[in-house]
């Protein structure tokens, strides 16, 4: 199966981006893809085997649902590897660039959307976590 990747570069240090894309307390902030939906809850154990929850709802609260997921690798401020909630496979990588902090997601396609409409939305997500990254 092919994976869809997306990407951007953030200007501000590894361990900063590190802390922003795992604590909750930071998610709840940027893990929407428009500005008609928010993240009211954010959850996680960031071990290995442990599980994060990111609710995700329209904020008129006619749809809501749970992206979940369970941490298979982790190397501290470089690479996630997850089991999203349905089977399917995730990997995020940090790297340092001359530009910042590039962070790369690759994602196993699910089979109800077009990729190219999964790409789009999980980039909107990930712009809002460069945004929200570089303004604090």
């Amino acid at each position: 199966m092919a994976y869809i990747t997306i990407e951007t570069t953030i200007n501000a240090p590894i361990a900063q981006v590190w802390e922003k894309w795992t604590s909750p307390v930071h998610v709840q902030h940027w893990n929407f893809a428009s500005p008609d939906w928010h993240c009211p809850s954010a959850k996680s154990a960031l071990q290995v085997g442990g599980e994060f929850h990111y609710e995700m709802a329209s904020k008129d609260g006619s749809m809501s649902f749970d992206f979940w997921g369970t941490f298979q690798k982790i190397e501290e401020q470089k690479s996630l590897e997850i089991l999203i909630g349905d089977g399917r496979k995730m990997q995020v990588t940090f790297d340092t660039t001359e530009a910042g902090t590039k962070v790369t997601e690759q994602f196993e396609p699910e089979n109800q959307n077009p990729e190219e409409m999964q790409k789009a939305g999980w980039q909107m997500i990930l712009d809002n976590f460069k945004s929200y990254a570089e303004a604090q």
